[in-house]
């Protein structure tokens, strides 16, 4: 079972390498279902009770050769960090920087530019309607932030995306991509990837031309609901995409 970020003042080292694995395993599937985008995107993990220390890819590193050992150890509160030799890409620390600092419950954070997502951020209309389970899923937990204005290059930039969330651990970002925070490492990764396959299921409805066969709303939000009681799914998901590349890839543990 997939290690929960543990609330206490840091993680052991036993945790941290899970945490390392954990996530080094999600930027490796992510590659995969082609959900990266060049060697842009991050995924972070916090590894402090306040979420100010945090696991991060390093830049220019492609999703599909990332290793649990070369992942950032990166400290929020720490103002020299981009002069660092090894310092992570600016908006990468902008926007995670901020988020893990302001945001202590958001104990791992995963922003994408997906296809399929991403095109529904670039509508007029980007909401994520209830037309069937995936999309139900996310009813009522999605903020939407509409106001788009350059790459984050400043704090100002992370805080102002942190205020944009407004309590929900996802934030469509219209022109833009998609962040989800999650809980742990396991729910984030399965909340990217049924998102992403949410958004492809309203795609392709649109583009029938059809009227949309919209859920009632108390409908969706039981769906949401079950969803979110479901035992054990993302665990059970990040567990069995760890056995394929146990096989396939297993480097990536290293």
């Amino acid at each position: 079972m997939t290690i929960m970020l543990r609330n206490d003042d840091m993680l052991s080292d036993a945790e941290v390498q899970a945490a390392r694995v954990d996530l080094a395993a999600s930027f490796r599937w992510f590659a995969r279902l082609g959900m990266h985008e060049a060697v842009s995107n991050h995924l972070s993990a916090a590894v402090s009770r306040d979420g100010s220390k945090f696991l991060m890819n390093p830049r220019g590193r492609h999703f599909s050769r990332v290793r649990a050992s070369e992942l950032l150890l990166l400290d929020s509160a720490d103002p020299s960090t981009l002069q660092r030799s090894d310092a992570p890409d600016p908006t990468a620390w902008y926007i995670h920087g901020r988020l893990h600092a302001l945001l202590p419950e958001a104990r791992c954070i995963m922003h994408l530019h997906p296809i399929h997502t991403t095109a529904l951020a670039g509508l007029e209309d980007s909401t994520l309607y209830p037309i069937d389970q995936n999309t139900m899923r996310f009813f009522g937990r999605v903020a939407t932030d509409a106001d788009f204005s350059g790459m984050a290059l400043a704090n100002e930039e992370g805080d102002r995306l942190a205020g944009q969330m407004d309590g929900k651990p996802i934030l469509m970002m219209a022109n833009h991509g998609l962040t989800i925070t999650g809980p742990s490492i396991s729910m984030a990764f399965d909340e990217m990837y049924y998102f992403e396959r949410a958004a492809q299921t309203l795609l392709v409805a649109y583009s029938s031309g059809q009227k949309l066969k919209i859920a009632p709303d108390d409908v969706a939000r039981l769906t949401a609901k079950q969803w979110l009681d479901y035992p054990n799914l993302a665990d059970d998901h990040l567990a069995e995409v760890k056995a394929v590349l146990d096989r396939e890839e297993p480097d990536y543990r290293q």
